[in-house]
């Protein structure tokens, strides 16, 4: 679809290089091509997972064990970490219990709060992802060479800043789960 406003398209996607030099691509092609590097690896990430035995693993997933953390947390503090409510964050650790990959306790400290806890499943599937990423960026060094891969990571912690180049809420962000 493309929108016009007095007769002008307004979509920059479909009206390619309208005031884009032609050394240059244009401006919304980094956000795309970086979304698109992010979810090959995701999905190549999830597809060797499966292999490994965790095929009901999801995306998701990952952001919320890495919100529960090695300590475990209550529902209020994953939801902060993931940018949801602590209703949105409950649904997502009820699916991570039935699936397996975390459990509820009681707080040691609080004994009214209870504490999602991963589950040795739940370690194995981060354990298997840490593993996998690093053979994943060892493809991407053995395509592109390695000094360009450091290169590229160099100059995204320049223009990401450090405050938000590691946070969790992406999956809110970009509206799930």
């Amino acid at each position: 679809m493309v929108d016009h406003v007095v007769g002008e398209n307004v979509n920059q996607v479909v009206d390619m290089g309208k005031g884009v030099p032609v050394h240059d691509t244009p401006g919304y092609e980094l956000p795309l091509l970086l979304f698109g590097g992010f979810r090959t690896l995701i999905d190549r990430l999830h597809a060797r997972l499966a292999d490994e035995g965790h095929p009901d693993l999801r995306p998701a997933f990952g952001f919320a064990m890495q919100a529960v953390g090695a300590r475990g947390a209550t529902a209020s503090d994953i939801g902060r970490r993931l940018g949801v409510s602590k209703q949105a964050a409950g649904k997502t650790v009820d699916r991570l219990l039935a699936a397996g990959y975390a459990e509820r306790t009681d707080d040691p400290e609080d004994a009214r709060r209870k504490l999602v806890r991963l589950t040795p499943r739940g370690h194995d599937a981060l354990a298997r992802s840490a593993a996998i990423f690093d053979e994943l960026r060892a493809e991407w060094a053995a395509a592109l060479g390695a000094d360009r891969v450091r290169d590229m990571e160099a100059a995204l912690r320049n223009v990401v800043p450090a405050e938000t180049a590691f946070r969790l809420d992406a999956t809110s962000w970009l509206g799930g789960p």
